[in-house]
């Protein structure tokens, strides 16, 4: 089993900020990790370095490789990673695209359909057979401005899944969605992962789905906390990681703060 990703004293800084801090950790293929920190703790700035959106400082010893290769063409890179971000949906919401056109994007790394895309029979195949496996078939031809948040979020996951990828990165997966949206798109998480890498980015401890079994915690840039589950997500752990007394309760597999 290869290394998926490998930052190596890691240290990145925009608009005068440092985000990642000396970060190194190592996540190899087929392994379902969690990254859980508080907002400030360098999560955004992990999923920017791995699109390349942000570069680390140039220091001796310092690398990111991604599956073992420490540089790339962006454009070879996005099909080996499917990446969702929940602020690309607000880019959708200015235009009346179909969902079948939200998924088809993923092809050409767009927001939408453009005059320059060539969409083929195979790509319209792929999508609709995405859209199926993600039991939202239904929202193909429904524009995205009469869609709930929670049914955007799984057309973005169909978006990032239309190559194949060999690792998913889902960024705040259930951000601003209500009780029944958030238990299908939990469910929809638990499906993927029978078959795709899932690299989970999260604050919220309710996200971390049973088939995650390495957890990293993140605080001020820096990886406070790397290990198994069970141990990492300890109510003395997550009381130094948020700065106040937590209780934690497990059921069913699944973590809760209290």
């Amino acid at each position: 089993m290869g290394e998926l990703l490998e930052f190596r004293d890691v240290t990145t800084s925009h608009d005068g900020q440092i985000g990642l801090d000396q970060f190194s950790l190592t996540i190899r293929e087929h392994e379902h990790v969690a990254i859980l920190g508080p907002n400030g703790s360098g999560k955004s700035t992990f999923i920017k370095t791995i699109t390349r959106e942000c570069y680390p400082l140039a220091r001796n010893g310092s690398s990111v490789r991604i599956f073992g290769q420490d540089r790339w063409n962006v454009f070879d890179l996005r099909p080996l990673l499917g990446i969702v971000h929940n602020d690309l949906m607000q880019s959708y919401l200015r235009y009346p695209y179909s969902g079948r056109e939200v998924v088809l994007s993923g092809f050409f790394s767009s927001v939408g359909i453009w005059p320059n895309h060539e969409v083929t029979a195979e790509m319209r195949e792929r999508a609709d057979e995405i859209l199926e496996q993600l039991e939202i078939a239904h929202l193909a031809e429904r524009s995205v401005n009469h869609m709930s948040t929670g049914e955007g979020r799984r057309l973005l996951i169909g978006r990032a899944l239309v190559h194949k990828p060999k690792a998913l990165i889902l960024d705040e997966p259930t951000a601003s969605l209500d009780i029944r949206a958030t238990h299908e798109l939990i469910e929809t998480m638990r499906k993927l992962a029978t078959a795709t890498t899932i690299i989970l980015v999260t604050h919220h401890l309710s996200d971390i789905i049973p088939e995650i079994g390495r957890v990293v915690l993140l605080r001020k840039g820096r990886v406070f906390r790397d290990g198994v589950k069970q141990e990492v997500l300890s109510e003395q752990s997550l009381s130094s990681l948020f700065g106040l007394p937590v209780s934690v309760l497990e059921k069913s597999q699944f973590y809760h703060l209290l």
